[in-house]
């Protein structure tokens, strides 16, 4: 087996037993990127000469006989919307195409602090609004399973280039099932944390009170490490939970004797591809072989969420893009008559069509006459969303349902109707809204040979459960093995 097909616990294992070294693993991971990258087109920026520094000072640890961390010499893409200090940070956007971020992120210092290697960073839907990466300025990413599909969105970029081999692992942000949903699409393991869990300090804003950070990974123990290194309370953003973080990988019990687990009857509907619910059942079946005892929950609100997202979520982006205006930073318009006329010029230019859209939504709820029939309202709502998953963790210990409603489509099938395209994420919006823990995990392909994903969802902070849950399931299934056959150039 090629060392970029190899999990980072395995990998980890290697370097210490000086089997490998970092370097020969760094550039061996270029050498794949090399191979397949101009089909899946997943890096926006490569930064092959700081990840051979970082990975021969790892060497040099190693050599010493340190006690090097499990992230140490690990390659990783980091999805662009994470400040990186001395590289470009562009969102997706043309109004950030020129801007190098002058300082890292909270979870970029946590990984350098574990010695892990920056490869790059991934392409993605611009300012994380879409949900096939289709909506980047720069480039289309492309699914490994199937070129001509997409590879989910908004973190399209960070889950194709693990699951094409261009990544051991990365990172990516899920606003309304970011990280979930693309996970699902290209068959890896995809994980948004609790809210608050990870600190949002550099994460550059849509929606403040949505998004999290979380990781993309091979298995669900490789889930596990990537939370160990990057959790944790943050001084630097008022919203990080001041909670004690576990050692997550004590979580990986294979064994689940007991353990209660909700199914929402509301979560499988007419709207559910036939393929994607026939595998679902079916690990659901394997839960109950194992000694899961399944429940049926009921989510009211559900129906509510996909239009109170779509109102909450422009809302605070309207806010947060305000500030991409051309004076401090970014792309600036060139010509223009006077100051208004260089705000509206430079808007126009550098936001794409989506990004309008949503900020044109958010103001319009926002603004005078509206603000309490839509964004109040919207408010109320999702209070009544986070109380339905509050009765149901009464009862149960973790809700499973599908990840997307369908496999991978096309690139270009829903560009023209934005409504289909927000479908995608309606099983995965609720749990943004309700600030919950979800995990997107392997549990079949279609016949077409695209896979599905299975979503394990818990209370917040309950991360551990939904490890344990999602383990077992690996043990006992073979799906999260399964590499698409991408041939290299």
């Amino acid at each position: 087996m090629s060392l970029y097909e190899l999990t980072a616990h395995v990998l980890h294992e290697q370097l210490k037993a000086r089997e490998i070294t970092a370097v020969e693993l760094t550039q061996s991971m270029y050498d794949r990127i090399g191979a397949v990258e101009e089909q899946i087109k997943g890096y926006l920026t490569l930064t092959k000469d700081i990840a051979l520094e970082s990975a021969a000072a790892v060497d040099a640890g190693f050599e010493r006989g340190d006690e090097m961390p499990p992230l140490a010499g690990i390659p990783i893409a980091i999805k662009d919307v994470i400040c990186t200090k001395g590289v470009l940070t562009t969102c997706g956007s043309e109004i950030l195409g020129n801007f190098v971020s002058p300082y890292d992120a909270t979870v970029m210092t946590k990984l350098h602090q574990q010695g892990a290697v920056m490869l790059g960073k991934t392409n993605m839907d611009e300012f994380a609004m879409g949900s096939s990466t289709e909506n980047s300025a720069y480039q289309t990413t492309h699914n490994p399973w199937n070129l001509e599909a997409i590879p989910g969105g908004s973190s399209g970029g960070s889950a194709a280039v693990v699951a094409a081999g261009e990544a051991i692992c990365s990172l990516g942000s899920d606003t309304g099932g970011s990280i979930r949903q693309p996970a699902s699409l290209c068959g890896v393991v995809g994980m948004k944390p609790t809210y608050g869990r990870i600190s949002r300090f550099g994460l550059v804003a849509f929606a403040s009170s949505l998004d999290q950070i979380g990781p993309f990974t091979r298995d669900v123990t490789d889930c596990a490490l990537l939370l160990n290194a990057t959790c944790g309370h943050d001084p630097m953003d008022s919203t990080s939970a001041n909670l004690p973080v576990p050692d997550f990988t004590e979580s990986l019990i294979n064994d689940i004797e007991g353990v209660k687990v909700g199914i929402p009857h509301e979560y499988f509907t007419a709207g559910i591809d036939a393929e994607v619910g026939e595998s679902v059942r079916r690990a659901i079946a394997v839960l109950e072989e194992n000694g899961a005892r399944i429940e049926e929950v009921s989510l009211p609100h559900t129906d509510y969420a996909m239009a109170t997202y779509y109102i909450i979520a422009p809302a605070e982006a309207s806010a947060n893009l305000a500030r991409y205006d051309g004076v401090r930073y970014g792309f600036r318009a060139d010509e223009v008559d006077d100051l208004g006329d260089m705000y509206r010029q430079t808007r126009s230019q550098g936001f794409g069509e989506e990004v309008k859209r949503r900020v044109m939504l958010g103001t319009y709820a926002l603004s005078s006459g509206y603000y309490d029939a839509y964004y109040l309202k919207a408010q109320k709502v999702r209070t009544l969303i986070k109380s339905d998953f509050d009765q149901a963790f009464e009862k149960v210990d973790v809700v499973v349902t599908p990840t997307s409603p369908t496999a991978a489509f096309k690139i270009g099938e829903r560009t023209a109707d934005p409504l289909q395209m927000y479908l995608s994420d309606v099983l995965t919006t609720p749990a943004n809204l309700a600030g919950l823990p979800g995990i997107s995990i392997p549990c079949g392909l279609t016949s077409d040979d695209l896979p599905i994903g299975l979503q394990i969802l818990a209370a917040p902070f309950e991360e551990e459960k939904i490890l344990r849950v999602a383990y077992t399931f690996e043990q006992h299934t073979d799906h999260h093995r399964k590499r698409p056959n991408l041939s290299s150039q």
